[in-house]
């Protein structure tokens, strides 16, 4: 049996609330960047709801209803491909390739944001699905479904692992998937399989899910 994991990137692989952070307190400055983040995270939910955006709009659409003064707002989609990976997210990937995982991207994002962001990450994955290809967001099932359809992979030797609770760990749990929290933000659920802090002991943890 195939052994597949597959990861959100922003928040997972890739630092989400650092990049976002980051544009917000240059547009707004240092003193209103976390209010503003906290409403951002409020914001992105309710415009991906239909699906009809591509992930840069997602972001403009955010920025003007965060109040951003005009010419401002496409900052924070353009600074996406600047967004650093996670310090031990690569030495981790690699990690668990070497233990017979093969890996999958189920990302809210589009092609060209994904590719600039694995670029960055500098590990190869074997299958990338993203909202701009397939016209939906999670936490929508269709991610996965498109995973399925497209590599056949065996549910038994599957694992989801995302930093997420709305995204990830509830439709994880809605398919009957393992699911590992990548708990950056010392949040608490019960949905999830098992929680790390990182990923420093991810490959471990996917091997004592299902073993080789």
């Amino acid at each position: 049996m195939s052994r597949w994991a597959t990861f959100d990137c922003y928040g997972t692989l890739i630092d989400w609330n650092g990049g976002i952070r980051r544009e917000l307190a240059r547009v707004f400055g240092e003193e209103r960047a976390e209010e503003q983040l906290v409403r951002y995270h409020e914001l992105e939910p309710e415009l991906e709801r239909d699906g009809a955006r591509a992930y840069a709009e997602v972001l403009t659409d955010a920025m003007r209803g965060l109040g951003a003064p005009p010419g401002e707002e496409h900052g924070l989609a353009a600074s996406l491909p600047s967004w650093e990976p996670f310090p031990e997210t690569a030495r981790a990937l690699t990690d668990v390739r070497d233990r017979g995982w093969s890996l999958a991207i189920l990302s809210n994002s589009d092609p060209p944001q994904i590719a600039a962001s694995l670029e960055r990450i500098g590990v190869p994955f074997d299958e990338v699905v993203v909202a701009g290809a397939i016209g939906s967001y999670k936490p929508a099932h269709r991610h996965w479904e498109e995973f399925w359809a497209r590599t056949g992979a065996d549910r038994a030797g599957h694992v989801h692992v995302g930093a997420s609770i709305f995204h990830d760990a509830v439709p994880a749990h809605e398919l009957g998937l393992p699911f590992v929290w990548i708990n950056r933000e010392g949040e608490s659920s019960d949905l999830p399989t098992r929680e790390l802090l990182d990923l420093t002991r991810l490959g471990e943890t996917l091997d004592e899910l299902v073993p080789a």
